[in-house]
């Protein structure tokens, strides 16, 4: 068995393949995270706070008002594409798991919505889109692919183009009850399953100002908040866009 450093620095491919993998499997109890049941339930207080967060991040998307034609990195099983269908003029909807393509393709409405099945590091933009937006997602990118992920955003973007982001914040009480967060410090976390498997996958925790400066340093121009004390939002466009962020 792998000790907990050996774990840690695993080679950030063979951790992008067991997370692929894990997302597969999670495909099915996904919702139990979002809807606090199960594992994920900490007690009326902390799932009440948990739930005021989220719908802070859904209201802030809604303001983000994504229009024209809208891409969406990692998108999981839908919870966030229905909200992009309701104001993008085309939608596209892109995730490495074809399980969470299966749930989100189950709403109603996502009829319209083009699903694509790929890695996004293997992945070629198409064409340019006027919005791109991914949630819970960045903190599944390693760091060492950090920049190559905004370079490829920002390849996708059409001009003026604006990007949105949401991701959690370090919060050990807001995992499930059997997780253990290791230190923000890790790059990486274990995952279990309702059955019992365990995952190793990316996971690294961003701080919002240290997050808004690091994506000014490679030219980004995006503002980056906390919605309280469980999750951040982001929302911008490259330094280099005509008209400001």
């Amino acid at each position: 068995m792998a000790t907990a450093n050996e774990e840690r620095s695993r080679d950030p491919v063979d951790l992008l393949e067991e997370q692929i993998e894990y997302y597969r499997a999670r495909a099915p109890e996904y919702g139990e995270w979002l809807r606090r049941h199960g594992r994920y339930s900490r007690g009326p207080e902390a799932n009440a706070r948990w739930f005021a967060e989220f719908d802070e991040t859904c209201d802030r998307l809604r303001d983000f008002d994504a229009r024209g034609d809208v891409l969406e990195i990692a998108c999981g099983t839908g919870q966030t594409t229905s909200i992009l269908a309701e104001t993008a003029t085309r939608l596209t909807a892109l995730d490495a798991a074809p399980e969470m393509i299966d749930e989100a393709r189950r709403r109603p409405e996502l009829g319209n919505v083009t699903f694509v099945q790929k890695d996004v590091f293997e992945w070629e933009p198409p064409r340019s889109f006027d919005s791109i937006v991914f949630t819970f997602w960045l903190s599944h990118v390693p760091a060492e692919r950090f920049e190559f992920f905004w370079s490829l955003v920002g390849e996708a973007l059409a001009p003026n183009g604006r990007v949105f982001f949401s991701d959690n914040l370090y919060a050990p009480w807001a995992t499930a009850i059997d997780h253990e967060l290791e230190e923000p410090s890790a790059g990486s976390v274990t995952r279990r399953l309702n059955d019992g498997r365990e995952f190793r996958i990316v996971k690294r925790f961003f701080e919002p100002s240290g997050l808004q400066t690091e994506l000014r340093r490679i030219g980004w121009n995006i503002d980056v908040r906390a919605t309280g004390e469980l999750l951040l939002t982001g929302s911008g466009r490259p330094d280099t866009a005509d008209g400001g962020a």
